[in-house]
Formats: structure tokens, C-alpha cells, sequence
């Protein structure tokens, strides 16, 4: 389902698209499938992230990340790839982070969207 988002908001995320490496679903896939080690960080809601999400990604919220990431992760080195439902908000966080001194971070374009379009196994809480 295609969110109209306002002319300021996609500015921001195009601002932020600017300086932040993207890359596809596709490619997330083929790392994991080759056994890349990186860090894969749901930015998305809670209701969203509890709704399904990408085996083995770590939840750290668009509203939190950067309040609980030096904790969660303190090598600022560390390969961080980020997505959210679309690859906007996931933009807008992969920004701040590189703002605070990461050097690895890449933005997942699709998000969520994109890996469930893509037929990609997923995880859920259980009922």
C-alpha cells in the first residue's frame, strides 16, 4: 500500500539518501547467504517489528536508535545494515548514525516491503 508522504518529509529522506550507501533486499540476501557478518537493525515501529520482521535482525526503533546504539553496538565500525517498512525512515536513522561517528552503515531500500515482495523467509512473534 503506497503512503502519500508530504513534499518536506521525502526532501529530508532524499537529503538523507544523499550521503547514505543503499542497497537492495536482493543484496542483504546474498550476504547472509554467503555468510557476510553484518548487523541487520529493524528501525520500524513495535507493532510493526512484532508483526514480522527479518530473521535475525535486532530492533532498535527510529525514536531510540540513537539514544541506544553506543550500548547495543559500540564498535562504530561495525557493518550496519538498516531498514525499515520502505527504505525512508531507515534513511533518516542510517543518516543520524553516520552523524554520531559510524562508518559502515547502509541503508536497505525496500525495507521490509521489499524483502516480504521478494519471497524472503521472515519471522514472527508467536500468538
Amino acid at each position: 500500500m503506497a503512503k502519500n508522504h508530504s513534499p518536506r518529509f521525502l526532501d529530508i529522506v532524499n537529503s538523507a539518501k544523499s550521503r547514505v550507501p543503499e542497497c537492495t533486499v536482493h543484496d542483504v540476501k546474498s550476504r547472509r547467504d554467503k555468510g557476510e557478518e553484518f548487523t541487520l537493525i529493524d528501525v520500524r515501529e513495535d507493532h510493526e517489528f512484532s508483526q514480522g520482521r527479518i530473521p535475525g535482525a535486532i530492533h532498535l526503533g527510529k525514536g531510540i536508535i540513537e539514544r541506544d546504539i553506543e550500548q547495543q553496538i559500540p564498535d562504530t565500525s561495525t557493518l550496519l545494515i538498516l531498514y525499515c517498512g520502505g527504505g525512508f525512515r531507515s534513511a533518516l536513522a542510517a543518516d543520524n548514525l553516520q552523524t554520531m561517528g559510524y562508518t559502515n552503515v547502509i541503508s536497505m531500500d525496500g525495507g521490509f516491503s521489499g524483502w516480504k515482495s521478494a519471497d524472503y523467509d521472515i519471522e514472527t512473534d508467536s500468538p
